[in-house]
């Protein structure tokens, strides 16, 4: 039997996943306020930022097939939130990058960019973010209509192919357990989503939606 929460144990789910969405960005102000940032302070900053922005684009991308296979249409409620932190995190991954790494140097940056080509695929992951995290909002569906912000919003597909790729990149080759997880929790959601498209497309044969005839009305005993 399949949970339903009501307004208020909704509302305290919803403010319980605000608050553990919150927990990572915790450890970088207490890591801040104690300096344990380790001995490269930052590539800590990246490596967390950027890990917790491909943790939240996964679990993104796991509420519509948890909500259909466990029967669970709130989780929905929850999708937004998470999407949001999702851009959140990876903002931050993108100023450690610019502000820490490169000190706002824009000189700095292309060379880094040519130096590094991986930057160039997680930079435009991030910008595929950005009219997902501007247009999350009701108005923004009331104003683009469901099936334009439908469209616009499958771009956080090509988004997750494009972090497999940066991650894969900036990975050292004795180090690609973690990339090779990622992505293939990405290719399973992924995959998940092209089977039930197929599914769905299947016409349904006329027999089975046809009406049985009645030949001759049964009278009443």
């Amino acid at each position: 039997m399949s949970f339903n929460p009501n307004a208020p144990q909704l509302g305290l789910i919803k403010t319980s996943v605000f608050v553990i969405c919150l927990l990572p960005f915790g450890r970088l102000l207490w890591a801040a306020y104690t300096g344990n940032f380790g001995p490269e302070p930052v590539e800590f900053v990246q490596r967390w930022t950027g890990s917790w922005t491909f943790n939240l684009l996964l679990v993104t991308l796991s509420v519509t097939p948890l909500r259909s296979i466990a029967g669970l249409p709130w989780l929905l409620r929850l999708r937004r939130m998470l999407g949001l932190f999702c851009f959140f995190y990876a903002a931050l991954h993108l100023l450690s990058f610019i502000g820490f790494d490169h000190a706002f140097d824009i000189d700095e940056i292309a060379k880094d960019v040519v130096k590094r080509p991986f930057v160039i695929v997680g930079f435009a992951a991030f910008l595929l973010l950005i009219p997902l995290a501007a247009t999350s909002s009701n108005r923004s569906i009331r104003k683009l209509g469901g099936r334009r912000w439908q469209e616009l919003h499958r771009n956080i597909y090509l988004t997750s192919i494009l972090a497999c790729v940066h991650y894969f990149w900036l990975a050292k080759t004795s180090a690609l357990l973690w990339p090779l997880a990622y992505s293939a929790g990405v290719a399973l959601l992924l995959g998940w989503r092209i089977r039930e498209r197929k599914r769905k497309a299947i016409p349904v044969p006329k027999f089975q939606s046809a009406k049985p005839l009645k030949f001759f009305r049964q009278k009443p005993d």
